[in-house]
């Protein structure tokens, strides 16, 4: 794809059985420059002399990495119980709207101010999502129908909101943005002032310790498991399956909820804004697909992930070759895993036998 975008593989083709060695060079030149940019925007900048600033691409990677390890974990334990948890961005908004709120409007010293926005993100992002398992359990709705449709009550909540003075506005702003975060409720950077890397990464890997203790040392997370593989069996065995539903999506709406969270108290601390989703409430569905709905998994897409953001920037201010490239690897990545009875057939693989 790099090599059909770029201007000089398109040129040298034109006289390529004159001279195919100017082609294969120009495509060596184009794929060869745009990963070392990604690497440079991502990993390390070799080009710069300054220690902090060759490693600041890692921090940045990093940075991106913490809220799409929370959405994929939120995503990924919900897939676990068998559910299709598509309302991380919903989830996200009400939870980062709620956070933001006790983040500019209350006036607390930072242990308890910054615990409080936290907790309160979570339990709003907790009962979004909660909702959306209640129904499954009580009336049978589909969680895929149901989420999707609080993502929209979700946003528009959250722009009736950033409409109100009393709730998130702004005063006298003309502008949906509320006012910037308190230092007190702002996630602290863990490398210092001249690194975006903040506390929110820590919670992620924290959260992934405590997403893998649940699904793998838990009774819940036995359940959970249990009613992912066979909601008939769970429930003759004993297991009430329709608590379980809400459960599972109240810790997953929580999870979502710590990404908004992540957002708002730390990324992007000048005001809740009805961006401060980022895409990543749909991103979080890509990094629990591509981690096969496993913290570790998780933990290493995320990451993965966090670095095709930071350094597809690189690689489009350096190289010339569009951010929108990463979205359609994401898109394939999506595909080939949604996808495997296709792969199969393509490559006339033998079916995988159930284990």
């Amino acid at each position: 794809m790099i090599a059909a975008i770029d201007e000089g593989v398109h040129e040298t083709a034109g006289y390529l059985t004159a001279r195919p060695s100017d082609f294969f060079a120009a495509v060596w030149e184009a794929i060869s420059g745009a990963y070392s940019a990604m690497f440079r925007g991502a990993i390390f900048n070799y080009n710069l002399t300054e220690p902090a600033q060759q490693w600041r691409p890692l921090t940045e990677t990093l940075k991106f990495a913490g809220p799409l390890i929370l959405g994929g974990l939120g995503v990924g334990l919900a897939f676990r119980a068998s559910l299709f948890n598509i309302g991380g961005r919903g989830q996200m908004l009400v939870a980062g709207g709620a956070a933001g709120w006790v983040g500019f409007q209350l006036d607390l010293p930072f242990i308890v101010h910054l615990p409080l926005a936290i907790l309160v993100g979570m339990a709003a992002g907790a009962l979004w999502g909660g909702l959306a398992g209640l129904l499954k359990a009580r009336t049978g709705a589909h969680e895929v129908i149901v989420t999707i449709m609080l993502n929209y009550v979700g946003y528009y909540l959250l722009f009736w909101a950033l409409t109100k003075e009393w709730l998130l506005k702004t005063p006298g702003s003309v502008n949906p943005k509320s006012p910037p975060m308190d230092e007190s409720a702002v996630l602290p950077k863990v490398l210092g002032d001249q690194f975006n890397l903040h506390l929110g990464f820590v919670l992620a890997l924290v959260a992934v310790g405590v997403a893998w203790w649940l699904l793998n040392r838990s009774t819940l997370g036995y359940r959970i498991r249990a009613v992912g593989e066979n909601p008939h069996a769970a429930r003759a065995s004993g297991i009430n399956v329709g608590r379980t539903y809400t459960v599972v999506m109240m810790i997953a709406g929580s999870l979502l909820g710590l990404a908004g969270v992540n957002q708002v108290l730390g990324t992007v601390s000048s005001g809740v804004s009805l961006d401060l989703d980022a895409s990543i409430g749909f991103d979080a569905i890509t990094v629990a697909l591509l981690g096969r709905s496993r913290p570790l998994g998780i933990l290493a897409a995320g990451l993965l992930f966090g670095a095709f953001k930071a350094g597809g920037f690189t690689m489009q201010a350096s190289e010339n070759i569009s951010v929108d490239l990463v979205l359609v690897v994401q898109s394939l990545i999506v595909l080939f895993l949604a996808a495997p009875p296709l792969v199969r057939a393509i490559f006339r693989l033998p079916a995988q036998e159930a284990k």
